[in-house]
Formats: structure tokens, sequence, C-alpha cells
């Protein structure tokens, strides 16, 4: 290669160099002037802020209620299949499906005259055996009288006395025979054994039907039990309330968006906890006067275990939580806030929360807006449900002044 194109080449190079640090320099201070007004816009939207408007709510004490819950399954407090104790033709049906039935109520009639011949010819037995047995009395009187002794074997005596005792015999055996038939006839009534609802019947009026044949099932729903079950760790808690008295039980739907019935009380705890699930059984029992529990319904159980006398309530979505456990926001008398550390306890209703540990009653606690604060931070308190007010004209000119033209601070140019 000749001089001169070698020195062709270096000039392009360093032409080329030179183009490449141009570009660099050019696209740096573009790349600057570009976000620098944002930038600084930014810091000046931060110098600009004014105090956060957030909800605040004094920390307020009251008698917190401490429930233990649970899903139960309402089950009948006796469950009875009704079913005859004699074979039969089913000649009626004395009740309606779904009908409330009374202990000792007519439930079906079963025809009774088989029975009823068994009845009376064990009475007629009877009184055959009372006439042989008053004709060997006679006779057996006259012969042991003492004008006819004399002339009267004493074998045949014996035998006349021996006749009596087996005529007696017979007549206790006859009236034997008609308690037993009086019985039977009496099961051709079938009643009901206890009071509860009839659900529906198995046979119809019409049909033979043998002993132990099931008619109806019958169950008992005032009162009736729920039963449910409940972890191990709050076992000690439950029987510290059964000792202290009656332990109040309500029954709420499965989304606990209203209460059924709150009429109940504990009525036994289980005496063994299950081993497979760390849990144990308890049941409750409802008067359940107007029906609105029914055997087989789940129902969510609250189980009133104590009360906590003058405990701090604040609403649950004021409790934030971070690396170093909950905390919540307090606002002090010059309107700024400052992050305090609190320990939970139990739930009070649906939106509440009972404090143990932090807080003290009446203290302001920002409930909404938190996000956007930190320690020190300027608030304007607001009430629940209560907006900020919007901006005055004269503090729209304040702000627009301070803005100046094209939009900077100060309206001069920089």
């Amino acid at each position: 290669m000749s001089r001169f194109w070698k020195i062709v080449l270096l000039v392009i190079a360093v032409l080329v160099v030179g183009l490449v640090g141009m570009r660099m320099l050019g696209g740096g201070k573009g790349k600057d002037a570009k976000a620098g007004p944002q930038a600084e816009a930014g810091r000046d939207g931060e110098r600009d802020n004014g105090p956060v408007p957030v909800t605040v709510i004094d920390a307020a004490r009251q008698d917190v209620p401490v429930y233990a819950s649970a899903l139960g399954t309402v089950s009948a407090m006796n469950t009875v299949t009704v079913s005859p104790q004699v074979g039969g033709q089913l000649i009626s049906i004395n009740f309606k499906e779904g009908q409330e039935v009374k202990q000792g109520d007519l439930l079906a009639q079963i025809d009774p005259r088989t029975l009823q011949a068994s009845f009376d010819e064990a009475a007629a037995a009877k009184k055959q055996n009372q006439a042989l047995l008053a004709t060997a009395r006679s006779n057996y009187q006259r012969s042991n009288s003492p004008e006819y002794r004399q002339y009267v074997a004493r074998t045949d005596l014996d035998t006349q006395r021996n006749q009596v005792a087996q005529y007696e015999s017979a007549v206790s055996a006859n009236e034997a025979s008609m308690r037993a038939a009086q019985v039977q006839l009496q099961y051709t009534r079938v009643t009901a054994p206890i009071s509860g609802i009839a659900g529906i019947r198995a046979v119809d009026a019409g049909n033979v039907v043998s002993a132990g044949t099931a008619l109806v099932t019958l169950t008992q729903i005032h009162p009736i039990h729920v039963v449910f079950n409940l972890p191990e760790r709050q076992l000690p808690d439950v029987r510290q309330a059964q000792q202290a008295g009656p332990v109040a039980i309500a029954a709420l739907d499965r989304n606990d968006a209203h209460v059924l019935t709150d009429g109940g009380r504990l009525d036994v705890v289980d005496n063994q906890i299950s081993s497979d699930s760390g849990t144990f059984r308890a049941r409750a029992v409802f008067d359940n006067t107007d029906n609105t529990l029914w055997p087989g319904q789940f129902v969510n159980v609250r189980m009133q275990l104590r009360t906590i006398a003058g405990g701090v309530v604040i609403p649950t979505q004021a409790v934030m939580r971070g690396p170093d456990g909950e905390y919540v926001y307090i606002v002090k008398p010059d309107n700024t806030v400052a992050m305090q550390t609190v320990k939970s306890g139990v739930e009070v209703g649906d939106s509440a929360v009972q404090i143990t540990e932090g807080l003290k009653g009446g203290e302001r606690v920002v409930s909404e807006g938190q996000f956007r604060l930190k320690p020190g931070s300027k608030v304007t308190a607001l009430k629940p449900g209560e907006t900020p007010a919007a901006p005055t004209e004269a503090e729209l000119k304040a702000a627009q002044q301070k803005q100046g033209p094209g939009g900077r601070r100060g309206g001069g140019p920089r």
C-alpha cells in the first residue's frame, strides 16, 4: 500500500472517531436537557406537596366478646323409625307427611279382627275353666266336710284337692293368654312414640305389612342439637367457660350474613380429642321453637367464651403489616403522623379488631390513606366518609403564581 492511501485511511479514522465523540456528547446533553425539567418538576412537586388527606378515627374502648367459631351440623335430638309390632293389613294412615305429631297420636291402624278373635278365644277358655273350677271346689268342700269326710277315701280327697289346684292354674293361664292377646290387639293401633315431624311414609294403606316393616320416620326438632368440632388449643378456654356458667351459642348461616338463632347453649363436650385431626367434638342445644334449624343443615356456630372489659378497638384496615410486625399510624396534635407498633387480638364484628398492645383508648389512628404516608408526614384529618374540600379560587391562583409562565416555579426564566 502506498503512503498516500495510508494517509487517507488515517484521516478517515480520525473523522469517524470525532463524529462518534460529538454524537455521544450531544446525546448526553439532549438527554439531560430532556430529563432535567421532569426531574426538576418532580423535585418541585415534592416541595409543593401539601398535607395528605387521610381518614382518622379515635381508638375506642369497649367490652369485647371473645368467640370460638366452627362449622356445625344440625341433628335431631331423637330419630325414631316407626314400625308395627304385629302383622296384618294396613287399613288406614292417620297422619300427613311433614306434619308435626305429638307423642301418643294415632299414626296407622292395622286390621284387628284376627287378634280380636284370639282375645275372645282366650276369654271363652277362661270362663270354661272357671266353671270347672267352681265344680271342683264344691266337690272338694263337700267331701272335706266333717259329716262326709269319714265316708270318702283319703285318695279321692287328695284327687279332688289337686283337681281344684289344676283348674286354678288353667284359669291363670287363660288370664295370661287374654293379656297377651290384648297387648297384641293394642299393637294394631300404631301410635307416635315421640313428638316430632313425620317424614315421607314408606307404605300406603291397603298393603299387608309384617312386624318390623318401616312405616315412617319421626324426628324430634324441639329442642334440637348442633354438633361441631373445635381445635384442641381451644379446649382449655371452653372448659373454663363451662365452669363459669352456661355458655351462650348462636347459629349463623354459612356466609355469616345473619344470625339464624341465638338461643343456644353448650350441652356437652366429648371426652376425647381426635388424634387424626387434633380436634374435639362439642354439642349445642337450641330450643328451636320457630323451626329455624332443620336436621342435616350446615350452620356456622359462634360460641362466646368470655368478655374482655374495656378493650381498645380500631378498624381492621388501620392495621398495617411490615417486616417488624403490625403497626398503625397515629396522628399527633401537630397533625403529623408517627408509626406505632401494635399487637392485634380478637376480631370485633366484621370490620374491627381489638388491640392488645401499643395503643391507648382515645388516640387518633389513620384508618384510610395510610399508604401515602411516612413517619413525620403532614396530614389533613378527615372523618369517616368525609372527602377533601375542593381548592378555592384564591388557592388555585396562588398555585399558578408559584408555577409561573411555562409551568416553572417562580415565573422567571432559568
